[in-house]
C-alpha cells in the first residue's frame, strides 16, 4: 500500500445550528457595539426544535431587542419555514442575560486582559490569502452552495450544509485534491440524482478549479443516503463549537476558546485576530513560509505573558530576529490590540461563518498587509 501525506479540513454552512448560534450571539454583539462601543459582552445562545436561549453576561448602555436581533439573524440565514424545524416568525426565544462580573470588570477597566488565556495565530503561503488550503476551499464549497440556495438556483436544498476535503501534500510542491465530501439538507420531496449532479458539476468542480486544482477527485454527497432533518431538530446548536472551522482547520493549533458572542477585550477574541495579523505579515514579509504565533495574556494584566514564535524550519531568518520583529513592530496590549485592529467596531456577525481569516469579502484589519515593508528589513540581519 502507497502512504500519502494526507490532510483534511471542514467547515460548515450558516445554516448549521452551532453557526446558527454564532450568528445571533455576534449579531447581539454588532448591536451593542453599534450603540455603545465600551460594551462588555459574553453571549452564549443555544437552539433547538423551534426554540432559541439566549444568556450571558452583557454590560451596556446600548438599549437592546434581543427577540428582534435574534429574529431577524434566523431569517437571514433562510430558517422561514416550519417544516425546517425552525422557524423565525413562530419560534419561541428566551433571553437570559446579566451583567458582567464585577470581579472581571476590576481587571478590564484599567485595561487589562479580560481572561487568562493562550491564543494562536497562523499563516502560510500556500494561497493567496495565506491560509491553508483545505480550510479555504471547505469554506468555500459551503459558501458557494448557500449562495445558490439563496439566489434560487440550487432545488431542494436547505439551509444547513457541511464540507469536508482532503489534500495528498506527498509532493509538498504540487498538492492534490483525493476527496471532496459535502452533506446538504434537502426537502423530503427531491431528485436525488439532479441533486447530486448539481452539487457536483456546479459546486465541487468550479469550486476546485478555482483553485486551479485537478478535478479527478474522488465525490462523496450525502454518504449515509439522504439529510431531510437537519439544522437544529435534527442537532441542537451552541455558540462557540465551530472553533477549529472558525480558524485554520487544523492546520494549526488553538488557545481553545471561541471568538462569537465575545467584545474583544475577551483576549480569546482580540488575542487570536493581533496573533493571525503577526503571522501572516511575516510570511508575506519573506521571513518564512510558515509562521505559528502564540500569545498568552493573565487576566487584568496589561502585557502578554508570553510571545512564542514557530516556523516549522522555513524561516528565513533566525527565530531570534523574528521574535524581536514582533516586540519592535507590533502593540500587544489589549486596549492597544482593539485600537490597531479597530475592535470596537460592529463588524462581527459577517464573520460568524466562512472563518474569521483569510477572507476576501470582508475589509478588516487583521487581514492588512501594512506590516511587510517594515519586517523586510530583519532579512538582512
Amino acid at each position: 500500500m502507497e502512504l500519502k501525506k494526507l490532510f483534511t479540513s471542514e467547515s460548515v454552512s450558516e445554516g448549521h445550528p452551532d453557526k446558527l448560534c454564532d450568528a445571533i450571539s455576534d449579531a447581539i454583539l454588532d448591536e451593542c457595539l453599534r450603540q455603545d462601543p465600551h460594551s462588555r459582552v459574553g453571549c452564549e445562545c443555544y437552539a433547538t426544535t423551534n426554540h432559541v436561549i439566549i444568556g450571558g453576561e452583557i454590560t451596556t448602555k446600548a438599549n437592546l431587542d434581543y427577540q428582534a436581533i435574534a429574529r431577524q439573524t434566523i431569517k437571514e440565514i433562510g430558517y422561514d419555514n416550519v417544516n425546517y424545524g425552525l422557524d423565525y416568525k413562530t419560534c419561541k426565544i428566551d433571553v437570559f442575560v446579566k451583567t458582567q462580573s464585577p470581579d472581571i470588570a476590576m481587571g478590564v477597566d484599567k485595561a487589562g486582559a479580560g481572561d487568562q488565556g493562550m491564543m494562536f495565530g497562523y499563516a502560510t503561503n500556500e494561497t493567496k490569502g495565506y491560509m491553508p488550503l483545505p480550510i479555504v476551499m471547505s469554506h468555500k464549497l459551503v459558501r458557494v452552495a448557500t449562495n445558490l440556495r439563496k439566489e434560487g438556483k440550487f432545488n431542494w436544498a436547505r439551509p444547513d450544509m457541511k464540507s469536508q476535503v482532503t489534500i495528498d501534500y506527498s509532493d509538498e510542491a504540487n498538492p492534490k485534491i483525493v476527496t471532496v465530501l459535502m452533506s446538504v439538507q434537502h426537502d423530503p420531496d427531491y431528485n436525488e440524482e439532479e441533486f447530486k449532479r448539481f452539487i457536483k458539476e456546479e459546486i465541487m468542480i468550479p469550486v476546485a478549479k478555482s483553485f486551479e486544482m485537478n478535478a479527478d477527485f474522488t465525490v462523496y454527497i450525502n454518504p449515509t443516503g439522504k439529510f431531510e432533518v437537519g439544522g437544529p431538530q435534527g442537532d441542537v446548536g451552541l455558540t462557540g463549537r465551530k472553533i477549529i472551522v472558525d480558524t485554520y482547520g487544523g492546520s494549526a493549533r488553538h488557545g481553545g476558546g471561541a471568538f462569537s458572542g465575545k467584545d474583544c477585550t475577551k483576549v480569546d477574541r482580540s488575542g487570536a485576530y493581533m496573533a493571525r495579523y503577526i503571522a501572516k505579515n511575516i510570511v508575506a514579509a519573506g521571513l518564512a513560509d510558515r509562521c505559528e504565533i502564540q500569545l498568552a495574556y493573565i487576566i487584568g494584566r496589561l502585557d502578554p505573558a508570553s510571545v512564542m514564535v514557530d516556523t516549522f524550519g522555513t524561516n528565513k531568518v533566525d527565530e531570534k530576529i523574528i521574535l524581536k520583529a514582533i516586540y519592535e513592530n507590533f502593540k500587544l496590549q489589549p486596549a492597544q490590540i482593539i485600537e490597531k485592529l479597530e475592535l470596537d467596531k460592529p463588524q462581527f456577525r459577517l464573520l460568524a461563518s466562512y472563518g474569521h481569516f483569510g477572507r476576501n469579502d470582508i475589509e478588516v484589519k487583521w487581514e492588512e498587509l501594512d506590516k511587510v515593508e517594515d519586517l523586510k528589513k530583519y532579512l538582512n540581519n
